[in-house]
C-alpha cells in the first residue's frame, strides 16, 4: 500500500508484542480469544500458523489458525452471526446521474482494535454505526497487525447489519509489510501444503467463515521478499481458497500487492504481472497508484480476460480527509461515459474518526456520514453539481432488501445514548450494537418540495424504540414529501401500515405516501398515493389500511404540511403487515459461566418470527432495566453489582419479532 504512515494505527498495538523474550507457540495459547481472567468475549484473529517471538502485550492473545477447531472456541456463540444475506432489488435511481449496472463499492473499514474488539457491542455510542449499507457491494472488515493477529473474523453485529441490507462481508488475510513487522515466514505458512498436495489453510479458511456466519476473504499478501516458487504456491492456495469458497457460497477479493514472481510490487492496475490472480479471485482491488490511463487499460484487460470491468475496485484512501479529498472521479466514474471501473473506499470511517476524540456524538457522526455517501446537499434527489466531492450516491443506483412481509423499522441505527422502549427511556446507559439496527432508509434524505426543504437526520434526543427516530425540522412553506423506503411489497386485502410519529413544535398533518409502481424516469417523485393519518398529542400509532390499492408496493414516504413558522416532527416506527405476530419465548435460558458481576447466558431459539433478543434486569421496585440486546442465543453482560438488599439479581429474557412485538419472558436468576 502506500506509505507507512497509513498503517500506524493499526500496528501500534501490538507493537510492544516484537519484543522477544521466548519463543511461544500454538500450545501456549487459548482455544478461545478472551483473556484468562475475563468472560468477555471478543472478536476473532489469528496468524496462520507459528507465531512471533515474545510474549503478546496485554490484551492480545496469540494464536494459530491452523489449531483451530469450532468445537474448542468457547466464544463462537457469541461471534457466530445469525442473520442470512438478505437478496436485493435495484429501483428506478434517485437521480438521474447514479446507475445500476456499471461501477459498484467495496468498502474497507476498520471498526476497532484488532484486540480486544468486543463481540456483542459496548456501552459507548461512540462507533461507525454505518447507515449507507443501500450504496456498497461488499464491505471488508479491514485490520490485523503483525503483532497481534493477521487474520480477522468480522464481528457479528457488523455482518447480521450487513446482511440485514443485502451486503456480503469479507474476513481480512493481512500480510504485513517487513517495515511493519511482517515476516514473509507468515505467508509460507498461508500457502503451506500436505502431503495431498492441498492447502490445509484454505480449507479452514472456509470452514471459519462457514462457522461465523460471513461471506469470505479479502487477501492482502503485502510481505516482500519472496520468489517465483512463492508466487507460485500463493496462486495454487488462492485457486484452492476460490474453489472451496464458492462451495460454500463464498467470496474471494484479491489485493494487488503481490506478483506473480512472488515479490511486492503494487501495480496500481491489471496486467500480467497480477492478472493470474484476478482471473481466480471473485475479484481486485487495485492499489491507489492507478491513474486514468491504467484503470482504462485495467477495464479492457479484464473484458479481454472475459470477465467485467466491474470486478476491479479502483482504490481510493479516504482515511485522511474524507469528503475532503480531491479525487480524479472521471478516471472512475465519469458522468457522460460508462463507468471505468468500481470504487473500493478505504477506510471512509474517516466521517467518525476525524471528529475530535471524547466528543463524538452520534448525530456529529452521521452528519458527516450523509456528506461523505450523498454529498452536500445531503439528498440523493437533488445532487449538488458543483460539489467536488462526487459522493456515491450521485454515480451509484441505491438497493433495498424489503421485499416481504412483515416488514417494520424502528429507525435504530444500531448505537445511542439511552435505550427507549415505547418511548420510555428504560437505560441511560449509551450503548452500539450494529445486530439491532434496522433496514435503514436507503435514500438518505431524498425530500420532494416546490418550497423550502427542511432539514432530515437521525436524532438521537429521543426515539419511541432503540436510540433513534426520525426528524424533520425547518419550514414547511410548502408540503413536502420524505422518501423512506423503496420496496417490493406485496398488498393483501388485510395489508395495514403502521406509523409511530410524534409533533415536537408547530403545526404539522401527516399522510402516508404510497407508490404502487415505479417513476417514469430516473430523478422523479415515485407516484405516489396520498392517504390521510391520524395526529394526537405525544408519540400516536395510526393505522392506515392500504384496501384502496392493490400489486405490490414500491415506495413509502410520508407527506407532512405545516403552517406558519418552523416545526420539529418525528417518525419512530414504520410497519407493513398483513396480521399481528408475536413470537414464542426463548426456550432453555441459563446461565453458563459467571465471575463475579459478569455473566455468560444461553438459551435456545424459538421456531420462527424472532429479529432479535432482548435483557432486562427486573429491580427489587419491580421496575426493569435494559441490559442489552442481541440476535444471537448467546449474551454477554458485565459489571453488574447487587442492588441494595438483594440477595440474587432477576433477569426477563425475550424474543422480538420483525414487528417488534415481545414474547412473553422467560426468568434467569443469579445468586450473589
Amino acid at each position: 500500500m502506500n506509505p507507512p504512515t497509513r498503517r500506524t494505527v493499526l500496528l501500534a498495538a501490538g507493537a510492544a508484542a516484537l519484543l522477544p523474550t521466548r519463543t511461544a507457540t500454538a500450545a501456549d495459547t487459548p482455544a478461545g480469544p478472551r483473556a484468562a481472567a475475563t468472560l468477555q468475549p471478543y472478536a476473532a484473529y489469528w496468524y496462520p500458523d507459528s507465531l512471533p517471538s515474545g510474549t503478546p502485550g496485554s490484551g492480545i492473545t496469540w494464536r494459530s489458525l491452523k489449531n483451530w477447531t469450532a468445537a474448542d472456541d468457547a466464544d463462537l456463540a457469541f461471534n457466530a452471526a445469525s442473520v442470512p444475506l438478505a437478496p436485493r432489488f435495484t429501483p428506478t435511481p434517485a437521480n438521474a446521474t447514479a446507475r445500476s449496472g456499471q461501477a459498484r463499492i467495496q468498502s474497507l473499514v476498520s471498526f476497532g482494535p484488532t484486540s480486544l474488539n468486543p463481540s456483542q457491542g459496548a456501552a459507548t455510542a461512540d462507533y461507525y454505526a454505518f447507515a449507507h449499507w443501500a450504496y456498497i457491494d461488499e464491505l471488508v472488515f479491514w485490520g490485523g497487525s503483525s503483532g497481534e493477529g493477521l487474520i480477522l473474523a468480522p464481528n457479528a453485529p457488523i455482518v447480521d447489519a450487513a446482511h440485514r441490507h443485502g451486503v456480503p462481508v469479507l474476513g481480512n488475510i493481512f500480510l504485513p509489510p517487513v517495515a511493519y513487522g511482517g515476516q514473509l515466514q507468515w505467508t509460507r505458512d498461508l500457502v503451506q501444503k500436505d502431503a495431498s498436495g492441498h492447502y490445509p489453510l484454505a480449507a479452514q479458511l472456509v470452514t471459519v467463515a462457514a462457522a461465523h456466519g460471513f461471506d469470505g476473504w479479502f487477501v492482502n499478501a503485502e510481505t516482500g521478499g519472496g520468489n517465483t516458487a512463492l508466487g507460485t504456491d500463493m496462486l495454487g492456495f488462492l485457486t484452492e481458497l476460490k474453489t472451496l469458497a464458492a462451495a460454500r457460497g463464498q467470496r474471494v477479493t484479491w489485493y494487488d500487492a503481490m506478483t506473480v514472481n512472488g515479490t511486492v510490487s503494487w501495480q496500481g492496475a491489471l496486467n500480467t504481472q497480477n492478472q493470474a490472480f484476478f482471473r481466480t479471485a471473485d475479484d481486485m482491488f487495485v492499489d491507489f497508484r492507478w491513474s486514468a490511463s491504467t484503470l482504462a487499460s485495467s477495464g479492457t484487460r479484464a473484458e479481454q480476460l472475459g470477465r467485467s470491468r466491474y470486478e476491479l475496485w479502483a482504490g481510493v484512501d479516504v482515511e485522511a480527509s474524507g469528503s475532503n479529498r480531491s479525487v480524479n472521479w472521471d478516471a472512475i466514474v465519469p458522468t457522460n461515459k460508462a463507468h471505468v471501473a468500481s470504487l473500493g473506499l478505504y477506510r471512509p470511517e474517516w466521517t467518525r474518526n476525524h471528529l475530535p476524540s471524547g466528543g463524538r456524538a452520534p448525530a456529529d457522526f452521521h452528519a458527516a456520514d450523509d456528506r461523505f455517501w450523498t454529498g452536500r446537499s445531503l439528498d440523493p434527489s437533488r445532487p449538488d453539481g458543483t460539489d467536488t466531492w462526487r459522493a456515491p450516491a450521485v454515480s451509484v443506483a441505491d438497493r433495498s432488501t424489503a421485499t416481504e412481509l412483515p416488514f417494520a423499522s424502528v429507525f435504530n441505527t444500531g448505537h445511542g445514548l439511552r435505550w427507549y422502549e415505547d418511548g420510555t427511556v428504560t437505560s441511560q446507559t449509551p450503548w452500539n450494537h450494529l445486530g439491532l439496527q434496522d433496514r435503514l432508509p436507503s435514500r438518505q434524505w431524498a425530500v420532494h418540495t416546490e418550497g423550502t426543504r427542511p432539514a432530515v437526520a437521525f436524532d438521537f434526543a429521543d426515539a419511541w424504540r432503540g436510540g433513534s427516530s426520525v426528524l424533520v425540522s425547518g419550514a414547511l412553506d410548502e408540503p413536502a414529501v420524505l422518501d423512506l423506503y423503496a420496496t417490493r411489497l406485496p398488498i393483501g386485502a388485510d395489508t395495514v401500515v403502521e406509523l409511530t410519529h410524534r409533533t415536537d413544535s408547530g403545526s404539522v398533518s401527516v399522510e402516508l405516501a404510497v407508490a404502487t409502481a415505479e417513476p417514469d424516469t430516473p430523478g422523479t417523485t415515485p407516484p405516489y398515493t396520498f392517504l390521510p393519518v391520524g395526529s394526537g398529542d405525544g408519540w400516536r400509532t395510526s393505522a392506515v389500511r392500504l384496501s384502496g390499492l392493490s400489486g405490490t408496493v414500491h415506495a413509502l414516504g410520508v407527506r407532512l404540511a405545516g403552517g406558519d413558522g418552523a416545526v420539529s416532527w418525528r417518525l419512530g416506527a414504520l410497519a407493513v403487515r398483513d396480521e399481528p405476530r408475536t413470537p414464542a419465548a426463548p426456550l432453555g435460558p441459563r446461565i453458563t459461566a459467571a465471575s463475579g458481576g459478569d455473566l455468560r447466558l444461553a438459551w435456545n431459539a424459538p421456531a420462527v418470527d424472532v429479529r432479535q433478543y432482548t435483557l432486562h434486569r427486573v429491580l427489587p421496585d419491580g421496575t426493569r432495566r435494559f441490559l442489552g440486546g442481541t440476535c444471537q442465543t448467546a449474551f454477554f453482560v458485565g459489571g453488574l453489582a447487587p442492588e441494595q438488599g438483594e440477595a440474587a439479581a432477576r433477569f426477563e429474557l425475550r424474543a422480538v419479532g420483525e414487528l417488534y412485538t415481545a414474547s412473553d419472558p422467560v426468568t434467569l436468576t443469579h445468586t450473589w
